[in-house]
């Protein structure tokens, strides 16, 4: 019994490195976004109308399809028309790019100070937390918005950290699967 779990475990394990191998590229993103912010940001521009186009497809789908709030369905269609014109234009995408994340952010925050109440009033406990965020997030809002450059360079900077730190995180994580590999190999002999 002891012999067939090792196995399977040995199975799951065996291919410790490809984590590294991935790790590894993303330590190379995130320093090749950091070293070139200016190519960085237009990539991201592009990344960001993809996500915007597809976040407004389904948003607007979930909100006709469970009969949402006007807030849902609005965002959707907001989401939807503006991925499309930041997707065909990418000059204007990393023009408005902060400023799109800024009131995305925005609207987001002011739907999640809405649904913070509706719990509230459902008694349910948590409902602070969900507002905490949500106040937190329009003022971050208002800072991406009236300082557009502030919001360009964070998003750069937090894409290349989450890359760095994402990177560091796989390598761990192979180094300790290669670990736990080796040591099964040697229980398997």
């Amino acid at each position: 019994m002891i012999e067939d779990i090792l196995t399977s475990a040995h199975q799951v394990v065996r291919r410790w490195y490809l984590p590294l191998v991935i790790g590894l590229i993303l330590l190379i993103l995130g320093v090749w976004t950091l070293f070139t912010p200016a190519k960085s940001y237009v990539a991201l521009a592009i990344v960001f109308a993809i996500g915007f186009l597809i976040n407004g497809i389904l948003e607007t789908y979930f909100a006709i399809v469970n009969k949402t709030n006007g807030w849902s369905l609005a965002l959707g269609i907001l989401s939807l028309i503006l991925g499309l014109m930041l997707l065909f234009n990418p000059a204007l995408s990393a023009i408005t790019l902060p400023l799109y994340v800024g009131f995305m952010l925005m609207f987001r925050s002011v739907s999640g100070i809405a649904i913070a109440l509706q719990l509230r009033s459902h008694y349910v406990i948590d409902w602070g937390t969900l507002m905490v965020f949500s106040v937190l997030g329009i003022l971050l809002s208002f800072l991406m918005i009236f300082n557009p450059a502030f919001g360009g360079l964070s998003i750069v900077l937090w894409t290349g950290f989450a890359f760095l730190a994402s990177g560091a995180l796989s390598i761990v994580f192979a180094l300790r699967l290669r670990k736990l590999h080796t040591f099964i190999q040697k229980e398997l002999e």
